[in-house]
């Protein structure tokens, strides 16, 4: 075979062994477990006030402000962040499908949960409470909820622990907290409840204030976690290095400060929390 045609073959063979490098290394993603740590699709609230709110494609929250501070942990510039929208029933669906990478949605740690997804976390602990209309005093703990509607949101540990705590409540599940919110405004039902930061955060709004009042009775532990794909070890740890070095450096409590701190909430006990180690 003429030289120049063998060299020819060469250039060709190499140019092939490039792409299919190339394609490789695009389907492993070149980070943890598959993940490409330089830009990252995370799942958050866009609904949220204080915690996940998306307001004209300006992201704002404690969550976000969290998931932000990971993402650059793990190696993600903020303008590399693809926020998505992460309603409580589809979270861990977003997450087998591969939809995002990581959710950081007010999502509470459970066993039930733990079978479809793994968490890194908590890094923070909330309380279930009851958010009423300020000028409405017949609601003061779960003890008085009997014969009252009370809104939910569908997917979320909150109307399970209801049902569980009041068997005889007329619960309303509603497919965001916002939803809820407006209905609980104009009379539509008579109390919302979630976690305490989620409350706080609406209670807060311009538009709300002097109209809505947290009870301040909670009566669970909510720990928050960062939702990831199952198994992912690797990518766990990281996020959990993250959650440590954002509460050692002071960056987690201004977090606080900036998001709740309009709504006078203090967090809980257990707060700031100690990340359970990843399995």
């Amino acid at each position: 075979m003429p030289l120049k045609k063998i060299g020819s073959l060469k250039k060709i063979g190499a140019v092939v062994a490039a792409a299919a490098l190339a394609l490789t290394l695009s389907a492993c993603g070149g980070g943890a477990g598959g993940t490409d740590l330089t830009a990252l699709k995370i799942g958050i609230k866009f609904d949220q006030p204080g915690l996940g709110l998306n307001e004209g494609g300006k992201y704002t929250g404690l969550d976000v402000d969290v998931a932000t501070y990971i993402a650059g942990k793990l190696g993600t510039t903020p303008d590399k962040i693809n926020w998505i929208q992460a309603p409580s029933a589809q979270r861990e669906t977003l997450i087998e499908t591969n939809q995002v990478d990581l959710v950081v949605a007010t999502y509470s740690i459970t066993d039930a949960r733990k079978e479809k997804v793994s968490f890194a976390g908590p890094y923070f602990i909330a309380g279930q409470d009851l958010l009423v209309r300020a000028d409405d005093n017949s609601i003061t703990g779960p003890d008085s909820l009997a014969g009252k509607k009370l809104c939910s949101v569908t997917g979320s540990t909150s109307a399970q622990n209801v049902q569980k705590e009041v068997p005889g409540v007329n619960l309303q599940n509603f497919g965001t907290y916002s939803e809820c919110v407006a209905a609980l405004v104009a009379k539509g039902v008579d109390a919302l409840t979630t976690d305490d930061t989620i409350l706080a955060g609406y209670a807060a709004q311009a538009q709300y204030a002097g109209k809505l009042r947290v009870v301040g009775k909670p009566f669970s532990t909510e720990n928050y976690g960062v939702g990831l794909k199952k198994g992912n070890t690797d990518l766990c740890t990281k996020v959990t290095d993250a959650i440590k070095a954002m509460i050692e450096d002071g960056s987690w409590q201004k977090a606080v400060d900036n998001n709740l701190g309009a709504a006078n909430y203090k967090p809980g006990p257990g707060n700031p929390p100690t990340p359970a180690a990843c399995s």
